[in-house]
C-alpha cells in the first residue's frame, strides 16, 4: 500500500485536475484513461477499490448511498472525496490540503467533502 493517496477521477470530473495533480507528483487516474467511461457508479467505485484508489466525484447523492452500502455490507473502499463544482485549479488546491495531510490508510472508508 502506498503512503500517499492515489486518486481515481469520476468521468464528471474535469481531466485537467488529473494533469494538475500529476504536476505535483500525485497519482491521478481518469475514467477515460482507465477505459471505464459510462460504467455505473457502483462499478466505478468497485474499480477504484480494486485499484486501491480514493474516488473523486461531484456526485454527492449517489456516492453517499454507495458509501453507506459499503458500510452496511462491511466492505472496504479507499475513500471518497466529493467536490463541489468549482474551477479545476480551486479543486486541486482543496485536494492538496487532503493529499498533503492524510495518508492512504487514513482515507480508507472515509468520505471527505471539498
Amino acid at each position: 500500500m502506498s503512503l500517499f493517496i492515489e486518486l481515481y477521477l469520476d468521468e464528471d470530473v474535469d481531466v485537467l485536475i488529473a494533469d494538475l495533480l500529476k504536476a505535483y507528483d500525485f497519482s491521478a487516474l481518469t475514467t477515460r484513461d482507465a477505459d471505464q467511461l459510462q460504467n455505473r457508479d457502483a462499478d466505478q467505485l468497485a474499480y477504484a477499490t480494486r485499484q486501491q484508489r480514493a474516488f473523486l466525484t461531484h456526485n454527492r447523492v449517489h456516492f453517499e448511498i454507495l458509501a453507506r452500502s459499503y458500510f452496511e455490507q462491511n466492505k472496504t473502499h479507499w475513500g471518497i472525496i466529493i467536490a463541489v463544482r468549482r474551477s479545476p485549479y480551486e479543486i486541486v488546491q482543496r485536494l492538496l490540503g487532503i493529499l498533503n495531510r492524510v495518508t492512504a490508510e487514513e482515507m480508507i472508508n472515509q468520505i471527505r467533502y471539498i
